[in-house]
């Protein structure tokens, strides 16, 4: 196991270097490429939201570079030969800022925050700039126009992120600037696909979308191999909705829709606790974020708006489920849509793993249209499945988990417990419980029929 230690360099002129100890490796992390240019695809961000009339604050910026470190590590260090158990690893990041005497005052939280997103061990330090570029924003010009942009919303591609924007363009004086990150090419793909369905039903509207592409060269962490779990990448994600909202010069919300069951993510059974449990609209750590962005002084707050509703309930109340039912099948929810390839099979939705099963559960539930994606094992009932193979292991997780939900159903208020902190108001504890419950029993209408056998 060796320890990590990725250092943030701002031109070929910073110097700064420090010297590793026995078990430390170092790599240089060059954001500036050229004279100039901001690497890893920030200068294009930079640049899409000035033409946007949006002009973020060096602090917006500063956690958009501290995002890049982030995603760069999370997605260039291999779990498998850089830690000790296979999962966690230790990583050190040292990250050039506008301000050191701001960035200080949260780096606790923010590794309490690295550490309960990813699963790993985080430290992190502070550094000020380089005096050449402690300043990289230009300043808004008294006669251009302030963006039209009511509220910041992530976009994904998936189908909260689609229920999320048909809901905001629905309302009269909402004008929402949608937030993605393109991931590969399926995900793309289906971001692009919703987003121009969006822009042609609400073309009256003057909503746009900031995308970020940011790749890491596999050279960038040298003798080690990448890493295909993205646990980081939600730190990335929601930085860029901060970035562009700092830009907006008043206070603001960045929503970031996602239905409870998935937000809640209780694990199935004891073997997903920790590694395989995600976080990444957990309400832990939304408050975490939050928390940070006060002590930040950026006027901004992240929400989750659907934090309380199932899946199934977010399409019933859809405000225009006309439009839902058109553009949902070109939404993407799958955990890994190219998996299927080495069968032959085309990119796209599997249909057997969690979030698959999740939103074909939440179609039937809602009961307003038929479900038109395509998925890979189309019929569930068609044949028993093997719960040691991919195809059943995610459909006997949820059976073993509703039976015993409904042998004992006061164990819900326990089970929400499981993948995190929550708030201790009595009432909000009450809520989350019941969207558990009622998400998992979406899910049970939907395996009605459906048989968990292991081949002989």
């Amino acid at each position: 196991m060796k320890k990590h230690i990725v250092i943030g360099i701002f031109g070929q002129k910073d110097n700064f270097i420090i010297s590793p100890t026995f078990g430390e490796s170092i790599t240089l992390f060059p954001l500036i490429v050229g004279e100039n240019t901001l690497n890893f695809g920030i200068s294009e961000a930079l640049k899409d939201l000035i033409d946007l009339g949006v002009f973020p604050e060096e602090i917006g910026l500063d956690l958009l570079i501290v995002a890049a470190h982030v995603y760069a590590a999370d997605t260039r260090i291999s779990r498998k030969t850089e830690s000790q158990d296979t999962w966690t690893r230790e990583i050190r990041l040292i990250i050039p800022v506008s301000d050191i005497s701001i960035w200080n005052k949260v780096f606790t939280l923010l590794v309490e925050l690295l550490n309960f997103l990813t699963g790993d061990i985080w430290e992190i330090e502070f550094r000020q700039r380089p005096e050449t570029f402690v300043s990289i924003i230009p300043q808004r010009q008294e006669d251009q126009p302030k963006p039209p942009f009511t509220k910041l919303q992530l976009f994904s591609g998936g189908l909260d992120s689609l229920i999320g924007a048909i809901n905001n363009l629905e309302e009269k004086n909402t004008v929402p600037l949608l937030i993605s990150h393109a991931g590969e090419g399926a995900t793309s793909s289906a971001q692009k696909f919703c987003y121009e369905a969006l822009k042609t039903h609400y073309s009256s509207k003057p909503f746009q979308r900031l995308r970020l592409w940011m790749n890491i060269a596999k050279e960038s962490f040298k003798g080690i191999e990448s890493e295909d779990t993205t646990r980081g990448r939600s730190f990335l994600f929601f930085a860029l909705g901060i970035f562009a909202g700092t830009g907006l010069k008043r206070p603001f919300v960045l929503e970031t829709p996602e239905n409870g069951l998935i937000a809640l993510n209780v694990p199935l059974d004891m073997l997903r606790l920790g590694s395989l449990s995600t976080h990444t609209t957990h309400p832990y750590y939304m408050g975490l974020w939050n928390s940070i962005l006060r002590e930040l002084g950026i006027d901004g707050q992240i929400l989750n708006p659907y934090e309380q509703e199932t899946k199934g309930e977010m399409i019933a109340h859809c405000t225009n489920p006309k439009l839902l039912e058109n553009i949902l099948p070109h939404s993407l929810s799958c955990s890994s849509p190219s998996k299927g390839r080495w069968k032959g099979l085309s990119i796209g939705h599997c249909g057997y793993c969690l979030p698959c099963l999740i939103r074909r559960a939440s179609v039937k539930g809602a009961a307003l249209f038929e479900d038109n994606t395509v998925y890979a094992l189309a019929d569930l009932t068609a044949q028993n499945l093997d719960p040691s193979q991919s195809e059943g292991r995610q459909i006997r997780s949820f059976q073993l988990a509703i039976r015993r939900i409904k042998r004992n159903p006061g164990i819900v208020k326990l089970l929400i417990h499981k993948s995190g902190p929550l708030p201790q108001d009595a009432s909000t504890l009450i809520k989350l419980s019941e969207v558990y419950r009622k998400g998992m029993m979406e899910v049970d209408a939907l395996l009605t029929g459906v048989v968990t056998q292991p081949k002989e």
